[in-house]
């Protein structure tokens, strides 16, 4: 499936953004430098030209890549049930592979727009305010079921102190 395609069938080159001159902005490699939002991006490699340039030197720059990144995954992964910043690692470790993989930067695509989506969401006052709601009356049974806990049982330590 070719995502820069048309409904004829034919590719459709991505259009370069224009400045307030009229004309297009790009780089000396003939990159998009101005206007173009992270969204906008062209997906692929970003690796150095003199590596694109031989197939052997860029598929090896990719397994490295792509090790590199599992072990960043993976170590995400460890510390999702262990003290640590898992789900940051886990992004992390994506955004490496974005440097290299398409699928990797479709993913993280997605994930920024479902993060701005949730931030926008959480923003929005009824939103707020059923939240705040939920969160009150949780700490609220949180707080009866502690008294009726030591009501009942009282608070016992786990060592003597009376002797």
């Amino acid at each position: 499936m070719n995502a820069e395609s048309d409904e004829r069938g034919g590719a459709v080159a991505p259009a370069a953004p224009v400045s307030a001159a009229g004309e297009a902005r790009t780089s000396v490699t003939g990159d998009v430098t101005e206007g173009v939002t992270k969204e906008d991006r062209e997906l692929g490699s970003r690796a150095p030209g003199f590596i694109k340039a031989s197939r052997t030197l860029h598929l090896s720059w990719q397994v490295g890549v792509f090790v590199v990144g599992l072990a960043v995954v993976a170590a995400g992964i460890v510390m999702l049930p262990l003290p640590g910043p898992g789900w940051l690692v886990i992004f992390g470790g994506m955004a490496i592979w974005a440097t290299e993989f398409v699928w990797a930067q479709l993913v993280l695509r997605w994930t920024r727009r479902k993060v701005t989506e949730a931030a926008q969401r959480a923003l929005d006052p009824k939103v707020r305010r059923r939240n705040i709601t939920l969160t009150v009356i949780g700490l609220v049974i949180i707080a009866v079921l502690a008294g009726i806990y030591l009501w009942k049982f009282g608070i016992v330590m786990p060592w003597k102190i009376d002797e």
